[in-house]
């Protein structure tokens, strides 16, 4: 992403979201976003996935500019966005429709993912017979069937409470970058230091309004991250100073 700048036109005028927002993601890597609310988060990964358009900079997918909504890229959402009145295995197989394949090669393939995140067994259950981490599987099964190469996550444990999220967390990783993934980058939107702490390579801080990139912090702990360690902690607590440090300048 370079230099990409946003603003939101109303009734009222024009207001500007994002200024010069410039970071990448390397392959293999999990980048995380943080920054106060209403500071356009949600926004930017709408412009990275192509659904939205900036009105300056690009936004590069493996050299080449995204210049619209693509299968390569992929979005898991904070409320799951699954279709209530289909079925697990149904809401996965949705991702698939672009590819034009034979019905049973499409539910071959759902039924694959489902199992590779947790989910055998269940593929003919509806939304509301599962849980939030169920449902949340389902949505991270339908993002990974269509091959992405990047993955795109908008606050994607807000909704979970503490100890299903926590859990969750714990597989993300090995799911999206294994083997049967296409997966190479990872972007995130959270407000949780301690889940950015536990699954990131590097933070980017937006701040101020319009927003723009204040600070880029790596996060070089080996894994797994378990926040009983001391220095998991120290780097929570190292985090913490330099978002409300670079936030405040940023006002």
């Amino acid at each position: 992403m370079i230099g990409v700048s946003f603003s939101y036109r109303t009734e009222k005028g024009v207001m500007p979201v994002l200024r010069g927002v410039s970071f990448d993601a390397g392959e293999n890597q999990f980048v995380s976003i943080i920054a106060p609310s209403g500071t356009g988060k949600t926004t930017l990964l709408k412009i990275i996935s192509g659904l939205v358009k900036p009105d300056e900079g690009r936004v590069l997918l493996m050299g080449e500019e995204v210049t619209g909504p693509t299968p390569l890229i992929s979005m898991i959402y904070q409320d799951f966005a699954l279709y209530p009145w289909l079925t697990a295995v149904q809401n996965v197989e949705l991702a698939l429709l672009h590819k034009r394949l034979p019905r049973e090669e499409r539910r071959r393939r759902a039924q694959s993912m489902l199992e590779l995140v947790g989910l055998g067994g269940f593929e003919d259950y509806y939304p509301r017979e599962m849980s939030g981490g169920m449902r949340q599987r389902v949505a991270i099964a339908r993002a990974l069937v269509a091959e992405p190469v990047v993955l795109l996550m908008d606050e994607p444990f807000a909704s979970l409470d503490a100890i299903t999220a926590e859990g969750l967390r714990r597989e993300v990783l090995d799911i999206v970058f294994s083997r049967e993934s296409t997966v190479k980058s990872v972007i995130m939107v959270s407000h949780n230091i301690e889940e950015v702490v536990e699954l990131s390579d590097k933070v980017v801080i937006l701040g101020g309004r319009p927003a723009t990139v204040v600070a880029q912090v790596p996060i070089e702990l080996p894994r797994p991250r378990s926040s009983r360690d001391p220095t998991f902690n120290e780097v929570v607590d190292r985090l913490y100073s330099v978002i409300s440090t670079a936030v405040k300048e940023a006002r």
